[in-house]
């Protein structure tokens, strides 16, 4: 197969392809965005793969950085560009079921093929658009399947890693799992528990943000990923509830985290708890607190503006989908007339401060005036009191 053209991203890269050949190397554009070019797909990431050693890189190009030479990756700096060439390798001994313990060049474009992880992923473009398949690939690609290359078993006990890559792809793409790998991910599923949980995470994440996320949830759950992540073990059950009928995309990693503590029923301490088990940030962690209490306001029906404003009306939008998601009904107009009726943002809107409390009530500093600025700052929300220092000093005088 040829490319009828080259994507705008290839043909910017071109002159990085023409002077590595011209030294006399091969040199072809590799992986993901070959795949993603030809299903039509954005391009992120533009791969180059090569014959040239890292030292030959280097002698080619005047601006390199030694991105990862150990394993063969050296960033060509073009312009405002960066470019990761890689050379032509194979891999073996995987004791840490991530990282190959051995490295070794090849002058082989077919050898550094055989090592990646689905065939889908195993095409090469030179820069003719000609497309290398030593794999069927494009057949993967049209036929929309995710399989391994070779021996779906070795690739995993390579990188255990890819078996999550091909739960996150299906999601992606809206691709089918071809059977044998399949059930070689069920067979190997434990092999996860030897993966960093960052890596996971990241995985996992990009999965649920695909279009298809529900078929890659499935598989996650049914090939038995779900039972070697934390909170997840014997989870089955609670986590296929979030696979209904409802067509809800997650927008951001909040939304994601918060519908998962709300199928397990995780609240307070245990929600955070498992949010730290993998590795959410602290901003993340408050902010999906803060959603899923206001979640639980909304279904049980028990809230009011003070509730929402304290959980953060930032966060609102993101429950309005979550009560899409679980079927839980309120009356959005109302709501949103509620908050937009709320006079400040935020405490630091108010326009009276805790030294103000202390020198109009001749009061000594300490943790009541915590509480006055707090019932004061509620008074405002819930329209008690307009926000300005002469009302608030008089409402003040009045509690």
């Amino acid at each position: 197969m040829q490319l009828k053209q080259l994507p705008e991203d290839f043909k910017k890269a071109l002159p990085i392809l023409k002077s590595i050949e011209q030294a006399g190397f091969q040199a072809y554009f590799v992986g993901g965005s070959v795949r993603d070019h030809i299903l039509g797909l954005p391009i992120h990431d533009v791969d180059i793969a090569t014959s040239a050693y890292p030292e030959e890189i280097k002698s080619i190009f005047k601006h390199t950085v030694d991105t990862g030479i150990k394993h063969g990756t050296v960033t060509v700096l073009v312009n405002d560009d960066s470019y990761e060439i890689t050379t032509f390798r194979t891999e073996s001994g995987y004791q840490d079921y991530r990282r190959p313990d051995k490295v070794t060049f090849v002058r082989s474009l077919t050898d550094d093929l055989k090592r990646r992880d689905f065939t889908i992923n195993a095409l090469a473009v030179d820069h003719k658009g000609n497309v290398v398949d030593n794999f069927d690939g494009l057949t993967d690609l049209r036929n929309k399947l995710i399989k391994a290359v070779g021996v779906a078993e070795e690739r995993f006990h390579e990188d255990a890693l890819r078996m999550m890559r091909a739960v996150r792809f299906q999601a992606q793409l809206d691709f089918k799992i071809e059977e044998k790998t399949k059930a070689a991910i069920k067979d190997n599923s434990t092999l996860l528990e030897k993966i960093a949980i960052e890596r996971i995470h990241e995985e996992f994440l990009k999965m649920l943000y695909g279009h298809s996320w529900k078929k890659g949830l499935t598989n996650f759950v049914e090939l038995g990923l779900s039972q070697h992540c934390p909170g997840f073990e014997n989870k089955q059950k609670e986590l296929t509830k979030l696979i209904n009928d409802e067509n809800i995309l997650f927008t951001d990693e909040e939304m994601a985290w918060t519908a998962l503590g709300y199928v397990l029923s995780l609240y307070d301490d245990d929600f955070n708890h498992f949010m730290r088990q993998w590795k959410v940030s602290n901003k993340v962690r408050e902010d999906c607190l803060a959603t899923e209490r206001m979640l639980l306001d909304f279904q049980t029906g028990n809230f009011d503006i003070w509730n929402i404003y304290t959980n953060g009306v930032d966060n609102f939008s993101r429950v309005i989908s979550l009560c899409g998601l679980f079927g839980i009904e309120i009356d959005q107009t109302e709501i949103e007339k509620t908050i937009s009726e709320i006079p400040i943002k935020s405490s630091h809107d108010m326009k009276i401060t805790g030294k103000d409390v202390i020198d109009i009530l001749a009061i000594k500093p300490g943790p009541q005036i915590g509480q006055y600025m707090t019932a004061l700052e509620k008074a405002v929300v819930e329209g008690q009191v307009v926000n300005s220092f002469k009302e608030l000093k008089r409402y003040l005088l009045k509690m």
